[in-house]
């Protein structure tokens, strides 16, 4: 089976573990704080406070643009869970918009019209979905005539770019995942950037029990923190990241070379100015189609993956909160109809052969 994910572990990797073990300085430490120097370093960023995982990374930035109990944030509808929970672990309400169905983000039309609509909306979190940017001139128009807090969910897009600028840059502050399967890794660990000084400051503050100096405690803080171990497994794989990011490319585009002529499904849309990373390598079939498209894939040893099956708001518990069906049309239709196969850095070539044959070879 090929599978649609598999980490990259190296002897870089290895050799700077085996560093931070012979330290004996496991927790937090020098590794961290050159990860986030790095990191911020390539992102275009000033300042980068790591952090424990990508969902605490996104409680932390809506905490930095002050989200607070009873407030509006406005995000997309399609995107992994943990995207809507930290809004909700602020006491805040998420206000779902839909989606582009081209690109899969958040559509600049369907924004706007939900800031017309709703009064006092305190931020936006945008998600740059399967490693495409959002339409940043169109977002960062809205941001100066409505004049909310920008919020980048950029947890899949390590390395991709709008117009020539990194994700990750455009906002007021933006958060990153390196779970273990995502375009760069550390297992478990994510990573805060913002431009603003008393944001880095309170940003660490808040990751590290509300600290100022040792044994002083100044605001309500959590233990967000990421460790040395994850950390140099981190310094490592960006130092590859962009290799890894030419091979996720050029395995993509022999992917939508092949199958463009193909009737029965919607190759990745790339926009001229963007650079997608291709954290998910995703097509579009029928929903009348798609299970037994996914079946044959099986069969024919071809790993794959839908991201995602339903719209964050379907989900039982935010039904729960009362949340309705049919609120985002397009972001629905796309999670009856989205298949990602692998594109990942460690497929052969004649793995990508094989499976652009057995996706050639698909009959309705």
């Amino acid at each position: 089976m090929i599978n649609i994910a598999s980490p990259i572990i190296g002897k870089k990797e290895r050799q700077l573990i085996k560093e931070v073990l012979d330290s004996k300085i496991l927790a937090s430490g020098k590794y961290v704080t050159q990860f986030e120097q790095s990191f911020a370093s390539y992102c275009g960023a000033k300042h980068a406070i790591a952090n424990a995982n990508g969902t605490t990374s996104l409680h932390t930035a809506l905490l930095l643009c002050g989200i607070k109990p009873k407030d509006k944030v406005i995000t997309t509808s399609f995107s992994f869970i943990a995207t809507a929970n930290p809004i909700l672990m602020c006491g805040a309400e998420p206000i779902f918009v839909d989606i582009d169905p081209k690109t899969f983000n958040i559509s600049p039309v369907e924004l706007e019209q939900a800031l017309q609509k709703e009064k006092n909306v305190k931020a936006v979190l945008v998600v740059h979905l399967y490693g495409l940017t959002c339409d940043m001139d169109a977002i960062l128009k809205l941001k100066k005539k409505y004049g909310f807090k920008l919020i980048e969910d950029a947890c899949q897009a390590h390395g991709a770019e709008f117009k020539n600028k990194k994700a990750g840059s455009f906002g007021d502050v933006s958060a990153f995942s390196f779970y273990a399967t995502k375009n760069m890794m550390t297992g478990e660990g994510g990573i805060v950037l913002t431009n603003n000084k008393d944001y880095d400051k309170y940003g660490r503050q808040i990751i590290n029990h509300g600290r100022e100096g040792h044994s002083t405690h100044v605001v309500l803080g959590y233990n967000y923190r990421l460790t040395n171990l994850a950390a140099a497994i981190g310094i490592a794989q960006l130092q590859q990241l962009e290799s890894w990011i030419g091979k996720r490319i050029k395995n993509a585009n022999m992917y939508s070379q092949a199958f463009k002529e193909l009737d029965f499904l919607q190759i990745p849309f790339v926009p001229k100015h963007s650079r997608h990373v291709f954290h998910q390598y995703t097509i579009r079939v029928s929903d009348k189609e798609r299970e037994k498209f996914i079946e044959y894939l099986s069969k024919n040893g071809v790993g794959s993956g839908i991201y995602y099956n339903t719209v964050m708001y379907n989900q039982p518990f935010y039904k729960q909160l009362g949340y309705k069906q049919g609120l985002c049309k397009e972001a629905e239709k796309a999670a009856q109809e989205v298949v990602s196969i692998p594109v990942h850095p460690s497929i052969k070539k004649n793995e990508i052969l094989k499976i652009i044959k057995v996706v050639q070879g698909y009959k309705k």
